[in-house]
């Protein structure tokens, strides 16, 4: 694999195999793009965009590219990364819907790229988007997505543009929605557009589309509709994964008061899709989802014939067991465990405890068992959901270290409270409250580098353990004879 993050390292790239054309993928780093890189290689030289490098070191395919560091939005680092290519792709889209001013920055990210684009003489450019009604108002993220295929198709360089309903696949976010919820909920209020109907496409049929985009004629500039050859409904996609899968058919119940963002913070609770990206994904399903012309199949050699049925076999033969529930109850378990201990030996009633010296701004008493419940809830959902995350991606000497770490953190959580109210040792109880929060710091550091927002939900957690360590340090201070 080369690197390039410089203007002068791209100067000494080598160039492909004569007679090969160029590719350029943006967004190799997911799904989509993971998959097609490989599709790609046989027939062409592939450059891969990405911010970080190690988005693409998990990829088989990592050393067979040339990989370009750099920024979509930057124009120095497209002009790198276009430099010599015939064709690119552009697989770039915001998942945060839910985010002031997204659909702006797709805007001019795409614009962008088409100018860089036309400025390098690329031949042809390939964008996947999403099928949606041609008559209804759009959710802002399939409006932003249509606004960007027709920002290629108004550029100089003829452009492609794929639009795809659900596709199903393992890793995929709209199948792991799919996926997710179905497993985990035998019963589940849904959307009332939930009967919305939908053409799923196999990833397999996908990427073959996506891969024959690139020899299309040069004259050819307009989109293309891609689905597989069954049209159902989401609900009736749920229960044919349950089907498929070996489950017992699953009781849906539609509300037509569950709101697309009700609906996204629900779907990020139950499912590892994050909630921020279920909104979008939930939002689309609002509008009906099928192809209105198969066009590409003249290109193709003839239709897509991946079924539903054997889309989900093939997408969950190599998927990752659902570790989910097991973590959830094994991170319950210990929490509950450390909240049975610390309360065993608690006693704010004591002569002791009455006696101490307290200061002015302690809270009362009740608010202390309101906010460790509250507090212990968020430790057990959120740690759950990372090593699960975790599991997901195979990062299992990450998950046993948060494991360790969380142990340890529950450790220490129980014994403050052994050490201040059971042995009334308020000095090392100030000690051990230090190491507590900073245990508590790294547990929300730690579940942050797999979502940023669980970094955020185990902060509160931290802060707590901040003020309790104040707290107690105070009280040593002013009970210095009795500690």
């Amino acid at each position: 694999m080369s690197t390039t993050d410089s203007p002068a390292a791209q100067s000494t790239s080598p160039a492909g195999p004569p007679g090969k054309r160029t590719v350029l993928v943006t967004g190799a780093s997911g799904y989509i793009g993971g998959q097609l890189v490989p599709a790609l290689l046989e027939d062409f030289t592939v450059r891969v965009l990405t911010r970080s490098p190690d988005g693409v070191e998990r990829h088989a395919w990592r050393d067979e590219v040339d990989v370009v560091v750099g920024d979509a939005s930057r124009p120095e680092d497209l002009r790198r990364a276009l430099d010599r290519v015939d064709v690119a792709y552009y697989l770039i889209h915001s998942m945060e819907a839910d985010t002031t001013g997204f659909e702006e920055r797709d805007r001019a990210a795409a614009t962008l790229f088409a100018e860089e684009a036309e400025r390098a003489g690329v031949q042809r450019l390939v964008y996947l988007g999403g099928l949606h009604p041609r008559d209804e108002r759009l959710s802002p993220h399939l409006r932003s997505r249509v606004e960007i295929g027709r920002i290629f198709l108004d550029s100089s360089v003829p452009a492609a543009c794929l639009q795809a309903a659900v596709i199903l696949g393992d890793g995929s976010a709209s199948f792991e929605m799919l996926r997710y919820l179905t497993s985990r909920l035998p019963a589940m209020v849904t959307p009332s557009w939930v009967d919305n109907p939908v053409q799923p496409i196999a990833a397999e049929d996908a990427i073959r589309c996506l891969r024959a985009a690139a020899d299309l004629p040069s004259g050819v500039n307009r989109t293309f509709d891609i689905a597989g050859p069954d049209v159902l409904s989401y609900r009736q996609l749920m229960q044919t994964f349950a089907e498929v899968t070996g489950r017992r058919r699953r009781l849906i119940l539609p509300l037509p008061v569950l709101t697309p963002g009700l609906a996204s913070l629900w779907v990020g609770l139950i499912t590892p899709v994050d909630a921020a990206l279920a909104r979008p994904l939930v939002g689309s399903l609002i509008h009906p989802a099928v192809a209105h012309e198969s066009d590409l199949d003249e290109y193709l050699g003839g239709p897509c014939q991946i079924g539903v049925d054997e889309a989900i076999r093939t997408a969950m033969r190599d998927a990752r067991p659902d570790t989910g529930p097991r973590n959830l109850a094994l991170c319950t378990a210990a929490v509950v465990a450390t909240a049975a201990a610390g309360t065993a030996v608690t006693d704010p009633e004591s002569q002791w405890y009455r006696r101490l010296d307290k200061p002015a701004w302690q809270p009362p008493k009740a608010a202390f068992p309101i906010a460790w419940t509250s507090l212990y809830a968020l430790i057990a959902g959120t740690s759950a959901a990372h090593l699960t995350t975790l599991e997901r991606q195979g990062r299992t000497e990450e998950a046993t270290a948060y494991r360790t770490a969380l142990g340890a953190n529950l450790v220490l959580n129980a014994g403050w409270s052994a050490l201040f109210f059971g042995l009334g040792r308020l000095s090392l109880a100030s000690a051990e409250a230090i190491l507590l929060t900073a245990s508590s710091a790294d547990l929300a550091r730690r579940a942050g580098s797999t979502r940023p927002r669980r970094r955020r939900l185990l902060s509160p957690y931290a802060a707590w353990c901040a003020f309790a360590t104040a707290l107690t340090a105070d009280i040593t201070r002013r009970n210095r004879r009795k500690s």
